[in-house]
């Protein structure tokens, strides 16, 4: 289940900005982050997609949701300029940043490939 974060528990679960100037992940699985707002059209597209994978990758990443209107803060800390934005961060690697709602299969590859360190053919 895809879970919505707050900017305490951003800082608790991913990434502690106000005290490192360096990326540093706090999390303990690779994950992927969902900059939305809820009149965002792609955004709802994405939204069942992203809960479905979070059921096929259960306890192998974590999907969180950070809702951009409330959290105006982390959106501008990530440059957040148009949503969706998925942030996809590999346990021992930098994020990487995607805009726009990629189909299943899309986000799949990049599960796999970028945060599971899969070879997929």
């Amino acid at each position: 289940m895809t879970e919505h974060l707050t900017t305490e528990a951003f800082k608790q679960k991913v990434f502690n900005y106000t005290n490192n100037t360096e990326w540093k992940f706090e999390g303990n699985l690779p994950a992927i982050i969902d900059f939305y707002a809820d009149w965002c059209a792609p955004c709802k597209m994405i939204a069942p997609i992203l809960e479905e994978l979070s059921e096929e990758y259960k306890d192998k990443i974590n999907i969180y949701k950070v809702d951009t209107e409330s959290e105006q803060e982390l959106a501008s800390v990530f440059g957040i300029r148009s949503i969706p934005s998925l942030l996809f961060i590999p346990l021992n690697d930098k994020p990487q940043m995607a805009q726009g709602a990629l189909p299943k299969d899309a986000l799949k590859d990049v599960i796999n490939r970028i945060l599971l360190g899969v070879e997929v053919n």
